[in-house]
């Protein structure tokens, strides 16, 4: 994260508590998917605090950490910091995350527009992520029931960041792999010597085709996207 050094190794922790974690309990599938990505950022989070103190460090790295499972067609997910979930339906926007931003605070207390708050230079400061932050919130959402052309789109706020929301749901009009490269090229267009780190994940979910194993459960599908 901006302003904190070794942003990098909290994020390769992260990933690798939580990838690990999901290899071992996904047996095809997790058994509480709400608590499984609550309980997985807070064990990240731990690794983390845990590695600042066994190497020394003057200060806790941190990551901000969006994360989504998918399994019997629905849709969980659990973020920690301004990375964004965007969920998309028929060429709208569904839902989107809030970012944990003193400027969303502004939003909620109707200081401020969501407009006027995307033009806000202060709209990266956060005060929740993982490691760095004295206290985690992870904030949980979904069990959003999936429909055939839904999109899911994960990123950091090196992406969102230049970016209006409206501009990301219409990208996202096309197939979402020529989305995901326009809106990485815009950000960092927009951004020049300036951008910050630019990441996204997208995922188009399509029905699963009739046969022998409908309605006996879906395998879960993890994915997420963190700036470290």
């Amino acid at each position: 994260m901006g302003g904190h050094l070794r942003g990098e190794i909290a994020a390769q922790i992260a990933v690798e508590v939580m990838t690990g974690s999901f290899a071992r309990e996904a047996n095809p599938r997790i058994s509480a998917p709400a608590r499984f990505l609550a309980s997985i950022m807070a064990l990240a989070s731990e690794a983390i605090f845990c590695y600042a103190g066994e190497k020394g460090l003057p200060e806790i790295p941190g990551t901000t950490c969006v994360a989504c499972l998918v399994q019997d067609e629905t849709a969980w997910w659990a973020h920690a910091g301004d990375s964004r979930l965007y969920l998309m339906r028929e060429g709208g926007l569904l839902f989107r995350t809030r970012d944990h931003s003193l400027v969303w605070e502004l939003v909620e207390r109707g200081l401020v527009s969501e407009e006027e708050a995307e033009m806000l230079p202060e709209r990266s400061i956060i005060y929740n992520c993982l490691g760095a932050s004295a206290r985690l919130e992870v904030e949980s959402g979904g069990e959003v029931p999936l429909k055939e052309g839904d999109t899911l789109f994960l990123c950091s706020d090196g992406l969102w960041s230049p970016l209006k929301t409206g501009e990301i749901v219409a990208a996202f009009r096309q197939p979402p792999d020529a989305a995901l490269r326009m809106l990485m090229v815009e950000a960092e267009s927009r951004e020049g010597s300036t951008s910050d780190n630019v990441t996204g994940i997208v995922a188009r979910y399509l029905d699963a085709a009739p046969g022998p194993a409908a309605g006996t459960g879906q395998a879960a599908t993890f994915f997420a996207d963190l700036d470290g």
